[in-house]
């Protein structure tokens, strides 16, 4: 593994920390509203907002006359596949309990690393298997999921949980010259439309400023959401970066402290040493393997002068051929 490699996969790592922060406060704030909201309603108000958040920033960004990049190919069913994936996990989860729905969901990283392994032929060590086992085991020892709260809808939020996984392997064929936060607004949009014409069934309701206030802030956190989530899986390897998507639970205990004074019991407290284990694991193999990497000389050559390893931000792709060579020539 190259020195840039490693740099990749920490910003990865940082980036999905980061973005499992926002998405937690997000459910949060979306999980309360709901309460007197129709799913397609809430979502839809909040994707509207979400799109402003994120059309300033791309503005900010210099990013708008790129926006004929939201017409390529894998960004298109990326944001279509975000789209099925947000609105049938959050109507499953807003039918069923939240410990449950988490559960479910915070299996994608299982999901994850075997269609990285299975269609984009990325070598997974059996280190990390072992630690996406253990943080998944201390998910579930944290969350105590109860058998009476799997009802018809825990297919539904397995599916949107298959469906997210697709979402993030979709987003390494898209090329990398097409801006992070134009995918974040292809994202935006597909929600937007595809809520919307479902809120025409659904019907509306009436609301006031302060569900507005909060989809406001969840707006925020969304959209700041996506974009970490973006530049993470298009940074570093797959099977490295997407065991921190645990990480989201650990937030969620310290909410659940700090708002509702909610203390983790006996078996809870063992999930979390696991978690917090499993990912001192895999940064502690992360390390050894870049300290052997730099104990072995590299001589350049036409092959390695060519991959643009050393250039800041993502690492360019644009197809899974040249991403499978381009990890070989990494490690």
């Amino acid at each position: 593994m190259t020195t840039a490699q490693h740099a990749a996969n920490r910003r990865g790592i940082f980036a999905m920390v980061g973005a499992m922060a926002s998405f937690i406060v997000n459910d949060a704030l979306v999980k309360y509203t709901s309460q007197s909201l129709p799913a397609a309603q809430l979502i839809f108000i909040r994707g509207l907002m979400a799109c402003g958040v994120v059309l300033l920033a791309a503005h900010a960004m210099g990013a708008l006359p790129q926006l004929r990049g939201l017409l390529q190919r894998w960004v298109v069913v990326r944001a279509s596949a975000d789209a099925m994936a947000t609105m049938i996990y959050l109507t499953a989860m807003f039918n069923m309990p939240l410990a449950n729905a988490t559960a479910i969901n915070l299996a994608g990283p299982l999901f994850i690393t075997v269609f990285a392994a299975c269609f984009m032929g990325e070598q997974v060590r059996a280190s990390r298997w072992v630690a996406i086992g253990l943080g998944f085991l201390g998910v579930l020892l944290v969350i105590q999921p109860k058998a009476n709260g799997f009802n018809s809808y825990a297919l539904l939020c397995l599916m949107g949980t298959v469906f997210h996984a697709t979402r993030d392997l979709l987003t390494r064929r898209i090329p990398a010259d097409v801006p992070v936060i134009l995918i974040t607004l292809a994202t935006t949009v597909s929600i937007v439309l595809l809520s919307g014409a479902v809120s025409l069934v659904q019907g509306w309701r009436p609301f006031g400023w302060r569900e507005t206030a909060l989809l406001a802030v969840a707006s925020v956190l969304l959209s700041t959401g996506y974009y970490l989530l973006v530049y993470a899986m298009r940074q570093g390897e797959i099977s490295l970066v997407t065991p921190f998507r645990y990480s989201t639970l650990l937030f969620a205990v310290l909410i659940g402290y700090g708002v509702w004074g909610d203390v983790p019991n006996g078996l809870a407290w063992c999930g979390i040493a696991l978690l917090v284990g499993s990912g001192l694991f895999i940064l502690q193999r992360e390390s050894a393997r870049v300290r052997k990497a730099g104990a072995m000389p590299l001589e350049p050559g036409p092959a390695t002068a060519s991959l643009p390893l050393d250039a800041p931000g993502p690492v360019p792709m644009t197809s899974a051929t040249a991403l499978h060579a381009r990890e070989k020539e990494a490690r």
